[in-house]
């Protein structure tokens, strides 16, 4: 599986010539879910979801799929009936080649005034012998822990929603052999040194993951 990072949330994989794009949002590129075979999409927030992005992915392929919780999906199952399909906790498909399982409902708190909205994460794992056992988890806006072994996790280091202690406890918690930056679309380029520090291997102790951050257009292999 190839992972490439986008902007803010925002990640491309690809396998076997297929292409999965989550949460291709306000923050990330005009083009980001372009070319994508299926899209995955956390919760209704702008950063996550950009209606005009979805319906560009799907107008420029006619076999583009879309999963995603309801909030989302009915924005947009009148214009592409067929290709837009529901999902929530506990639910599992297949995308583009790619098995996806559902994990949690709602967003973190981000104040106690402020009503949550319904949150999926997805974690993605590529079919067959050669699939490694441990997934690769995005969480869309919570810090969900699934209830299965996490390979790779795309850790939301920065929300108005959550603070760098709750990040490491996430992390802890988890347990992952590699956790990628996401949901850093608002930082400055001062952060990253002290995001680094705080959860790298000088930092207060994160469970042996090895903390990574990419710049958006940067891929690695997973």
């Amino acid at each position: 599986m190839e992972l490439t990072k986008k902007g803010h949330s925002c990640v491309a994989l690809r396998h076997d010539g297929r292409t999965l794009v989550i949460d291709p949002g306000a923050f990330s590129e005009a083009d980001a879910a372009v070319g994508a075979d299926a899209v995955l999409v956390t919760h209704e927030h702008p950063d996550h979801f950009d209606e005009g992005r979805l319906r560009a992915a799907l107008e420029a392929d006619p076999a583009a799929e879309i999963w995603t919780l309801r909030s989302v999906a009915e924005k947009l199952t009148a214009a592409f009936p067929g290709r837009v399909h529901t999902v929530g906790g506990g639910d599992a498909f297949t995308a583009a080649g790619f098995e996806v399982e559902v994990h949690g409902e709602l967003h973190a708190v981000i104040h106690p005034d402020i009503p949550r909205v319904t949150n999926v994460g997805y974690a993605v794992t590529v079919p067959g012998p050669d699939g490694a056992p441990g997934a690769l988890f995005h969480p869309g806006d919570a810090l969900t822990v699934p209830d299965r072994p996490v390979d790779t996790l795309l850790l939301p280091v920065q929300a108005p929603w959550n603070k760098v202690a709750e990040v490491i406890d996430y992390l802890r918690e988890v347990r992952p052999r590699v956790a990628y930056d996401v949901h850093d679309g608002l930082l400055s380029d001062f952060a990253p040194p002290v995001y680094g520090r705080m959860l790298g291997p000088d930092g207060p102790g994160v469970g042996g993951a090895e903390h990574i951050r990419l710049v958006p257009g940067e891929r690695v292999e997973l």
